[in-house]
């Protein structure tokens, strides 16, 4: 797990090993060895790797797949990759307990639907309102 992520990350940072040893304070051969598998890093280590890919430690030491892709890379900081949904053709989707958990979204809830060019967003509506209200807020009392 955490070999086949440390590979995955350099690779994907276009980092050499050398590169990412000086980066934390080790040796390559050290580091060549946490990637192999034949030893692992102390949570020191760890963490100085986690800041260098802008991920957790969790990120760092844990392996996600998703169906019919594989293996995936840690998601940032901050971000979460939640598993895969279908569309029905309705154009209804099921969101994972796992995200509805978390987010603490309910049956029945109105969802605010966001998007750019890489996706959408949902947002629960009162969260949205409320952000919304603050930025009117500010651009009502914002220096000209």
């Amino acid at each position: 797990m955490l070999n086949d992520n440390l590979m995955m990350l350099r690779n994907i940072h276009g980092f050499s090993q050398e590169e990412i040893a000086e980066k934390i304070g080790i040796s390559r051969q050290a580091y060549a060895k946490w990637e192999s598998g034949a030893t692992i890093p102390d949570v020191e280590k760890c963490s100085r790797l986690a800041d260098v890919y802008g991920i957790t430690i969790d990120g760092l030491i844990h392996t996600e797949t998703l169906e019919g892709v594989g293996t995936i890379p840690p998601a940032p900081k901050g971000k979460n990759i939640w598993g895969s949904v279908t569309m029905n053709d309705r154009g209804q989707i099921v969101i994972p307990k796992g995200t509805r958990d978390r987010f603490g979204l309910t049956g029945g809830q109105r969802l605010i639907v966001l998007s750019d060019e890489h996706g959408i967003a949902l947002v629960p509506a009162e969260a949205f309102e409320t952000s919304m209200k603050k930025a009117m807020e500010y651009m009502s009392i914002a220096p000209e």
